[in-house]
């Protein structure tokens, strides 16, 4: 698979894993609180990525990275913190089925987000994918 093909190969497996982690999430937090899950699940991830890294030879000084970096991976990394805890809290209390193509209208915020901060410029039928996507998340929500 060349290179320039292989970010969707990567993309689709994101999205087969997200899915997994909605049903194995919603299955897992029965009788257990939102927020104690997420912390339990955020350990097992530094745990297994930890081990992943180091076996795979990747690791490296993660002080020698630059203070741009750190600020933008630790902007990042509340954010996904925060993503979790919401998301969670969701499932908790809302179907998986109607939960997770919520959670999803983040493609739409990212298009906003790419074309405001990183200056993308998505295609007209790139937007009216990305419409699509947005009128979905309406339908599933009401």
């Amino acid at each position: 698979m060349s290179t320039s093909a292989s970010w969707f190969y990567w993309a689709l497996m994101s999205a087969v894993f997200a899915a997994l982690t909605a049903i194995f999430a919603k299955i897992g937090i029965r009788g257990v609180d939102s927020d104690l899950a997420t912390l339990v699940r955020t350990a097992i991830i530094v745990v297994v990525l930890s081990a992943f890294i180091w076996f795979t030879g990747k690791w490296s000084n993660p002080f020698a990275l630059s203070s741009r970096t750190w600020l933008f991976l630790a902007l990042s990394a509340l954010a996904t913190g925060a993503s979790w805890v919401c998301y969670f809290r969701a499932l908790q209390i809302g179907d998986a089925s109607k939960v997770a193509p919520v959670d999803k209208l983040s493609l739409v915020l990212v298009a906003i987000f790419a074309v405001a901060f990183l200056g993308e410029r998505p295609s007209l039928r790139e937007w009216a994918g990305i419409a699509m996507v947005a009128g979905g998340v309406l339908v599933l929500a009401l």
